[in-house]
């Protein structure tokens, strides 16, 4: 039988609450499990210690039979020191699309034109001077 460790949800609808229970890896999220193992709130704030309550010792009992924590338990097992990190790939989730960093260079070009244009006035101004005088004539 393949175990898990993972988030079952509970709660209503918008106020979701979630228990981290030991399940057959083939039960449906929410349906039968075999022991309760902790609960997990993200409606609390990140530092508070209501957030994340496990039963460390149901847990460590439960990896030693070979059960699999799912990414979001094997999280909160790494925050508490029961499992080593992993490196995890992001495949470029976090990176700006393709319009968004077309207008990062369109912003970057104005204001290295603006700076230029800025150091030029000290210049120009000189130059300026005669031909406003000479069309004004």
């Amino acid at each position: 039988m393949a175990m898990k460790i993972r988030l079952a949800r509970g709660g209503s609808k918008k106020r979701p609450f979630y228990r981290v229970v030991a399940t057959d890896s083939r039960m449906p999220r929410d349906g039968r499990f075999i022991e309760k193992l902790g609960t997990y709130n993200p409606l609390l704030p990140k530092d508070s210690e209501e957030r994340v309550k496990l039963d460390m010792e149901r847990v460590q009992y439960w990896l030693d039979q070979g059960a699999q924590p799912s990414d979001r338990v094997s999280r909160f097992l790494e925050a508490a020191g029961v499992l080593e990190k992993k490196e995890r790939a992001n495949l470029k989730k976090g990176a700006p699309g393709k319009k968004a960093q077309d207008r990062v260079q369109e912003k970057a070009d104005k204001a290295a034109a603006a700076a230029e244009a800025a150091a030029a006035p000290a210049e120009a101004p000189a130059e300026e001077a005669p031909a406003e005088e000479a069309t004004a004539e």
